[in-house]
């Protein structure tokens, strides 16, 4: 048997400036766009050539779900962006206006440094060993 994780989705205030920041900052390919109706979409973004693994961002509806943007996780790293070059990408995405909150680190399983997205989730930027 096969599986893999298909999406996760992302709470987001817009779905424009979400796409936006997706495609423009992070270079993200925009994999599916569709119009469900009543102002909901089907937007899907992925990192550029890969295989597997994708962002669904949701645009919030109600009190509960703006309350979570920003916040899915509590406040901890909940989504981790894996590059084979982590120097190429740490100044690129420096030089697309990324915040970093911390300088690059060596860990025993890679080169890692925490940034967050315009919505306040926390990320990871990782290359592993």
């Amino acid at each position: 048997m096969r599986q893999s994780l298909h999406a996760v989705t992302l709470v987001v205030p817009d779905y424009d400036a979400a796409i936006s920041f997706c495609t423009q900052t992070l270079s993200f390919t925009l994999e599916q766009d569709i119009d469900l109706g009543d102002g909901k979409r089907w937007v899907r973004v992925a990192p550029p050539n890969a295989p597997e693994g994708s962002l669904l961002l949701a645009k919030a509806t109600d009190v509960d779900q703006n309350k979570a943007i920003g916040n899915q996780t509590g406040g901890r790293v909940g989504f981790f962006l894996a590059t084979d070059d982590f120097q190429r990408d740490h100044a690129a995405m420096t030089a697309a206006g990324v915040t970093f909150e911390e300088t690059p680190r060596r860990e025993p399983y890679g080169t890692v440094a925490v940034w967050r997205d315009p919505f306040g989730n926390r990320w990871d930027l990782i290359e592993f060993s």
